[in-house]
């Protein structure tokens, strides 16, 4: 079976078309000339260019791709103008994706050669407050336009990706003031390391639960949704709002096992909601801003702080900082103030760590060195 291979040309001036192959241009040329030679002239290549090229073609698709009669003009074989008509299928099947992706890498590209515009990458749990930030981040500001390749994922392997120097950033979220036993504790303890990591802040946002319009079970706590058997829907393992979901269970005295659904998982918060509106379940976490988007009621239990985290050693990066610049800008901090559960916090602030994340104590300059709890 022969396989295609794909590849781009980066240039001042690399053509119109789309996806571009020299066999199937070699085999029209010889079609509209009639002759090597006239193929060759077409192309602005030399003769040997064009045979020996065809030849190789030959050699590797194992056929004959052009066919001679006595006294008469080349033409392409049967098996060179099938291969012609899929070229020209492929092209014509294909030309809305092919356009989509030429325009994707040509946007990727003027980001690359824009001197005016950062680039950082960050890996984040899922957050709506994010997509409005790489909106607005995208327009020059003092410091610079700076685009924001945000990657959705779990808080955990946000961090994780962090460490592993995947990005530059990486998005999680804990409650106010977590307990040094919690399990957010036990969770990024061993994942953020003072001296290591730089926590600069973001949001403070409210998480709650997402029910049916006019709430009709009624639910205003995990205690209700678990006396009342409402069909619940998780986010996955390895989210901060899974993570979150523990540490409120286990206040309110329950257990996974007390929850109808807690098995059950929505990869974002819009996706938890559209499962509430959908009718597959009753009540799930999230944030108020993906309940209100699909007119659902939204109760809220707890306000969280939302994170940025980055290594020490790329804080006073140029993209960083320009990030940094568009968080503590007022008209950033003004739309933040606008989302539903929302409201800037210490936006774009370098924060000492173990303020965020107290279970971290300092005594002046020397770490807490007393037993830790494993996580």
């Amino acid at each position: 079976m022969h396989r295609v291979q794909l590849h781009y040309t980066l240039s001042r001036d690399a053509g119109n078309a789309l996806i571009r192959n020299p066999l199937p241009e070699m085999l029209q040329a010889v079609a509209e000339q009639g002759s090597i030679s006239g193929a060759a002239r077409a192309l602005g290549l030399s003769y040997r260019h064009v045979w020996g090229a065809l030849k190789r073609w030959e050699d590797q698709l194992g056929g004959e791709l052009i066919i001679w009669g006595k006294g008469q003009s080349a033409q392409l074989s049967e098996f060179g103008t099938k291969l012609l008509w899929a070229e020209r299928q492929a092209q014509a099947r294909l030309a809305p994706q092919i356009a989509a992706l030429h325009a994707d890498l040509e946007r990727a590209f003027a980001v690359a050669f824009d001197d005016s515009t950062h680039v950082l990458t960050m890996y984040a749990s899922h957050d709506d407050a994010l997509g409005a930030l790489r909106a607005n981040a995208a327009t020059p500001g003092d410091g610079g336009a700076v685009h924001l390749d945000i990657r959705f994922t779990g808080s955990v392997d946000a961090i994780r990706a962090l460490n592993e120097g995947r990005c530059t950033l990486a998005g999680f979220h804990t409650l106010e003031e977590p307990a040094a036993d919690s399990l957010a504790a036990r969770t990024y303890r061993p994942l953020l390391q003072p001296g290591r990591h730089k926590i600069i802040g973001f949001a403070r946002r409210t998480q709650g639960l997402i029910v049916a319009r006019g709430n009709p079970l009624n639910l205003r706590t995990l205690a209700d949704v678990a006396r009342t058997g409402a069909r619940f829907v998780n986010r996955p393992l390895g989210t901060g709002t899974r993570v979150l979901l523990g540490d409120l269970l286990a206040m309110a005295n329950l257990t996974p096992e007390d929850i109808l659904g807690y098995e059950l998982n929505e990869p974002s918060h819009g996706a938890v909601a559209q499962a509430v509106a959908a009718g597959t379940a009753d009540v799930g976490m999230g944030i108020a801003l993906a309940a209100h988007a699909r007119g659902l009621d939204f109760v809220p239990l707890v306000h969280e702080r939302y994170h940025l985290a980055c290594l020490k050693s790329t804080l006073d990066q140029p993209a960083t900082s320009a990030l940094r610049a568009v968080l503590q800008a007022p008209a950033w901090q003004a739309l933040m103030r606008a989302m539903p559960g929302y409201a800037p916090m210490h936006c774009g602030e370098v924060l000492a760590m173990s303020t965020v994340l107290p279970w971290w104590r300092f005594s002046g300059r020397k770490r807490d060195t007393s037993p830790k709890q494993k996580p």
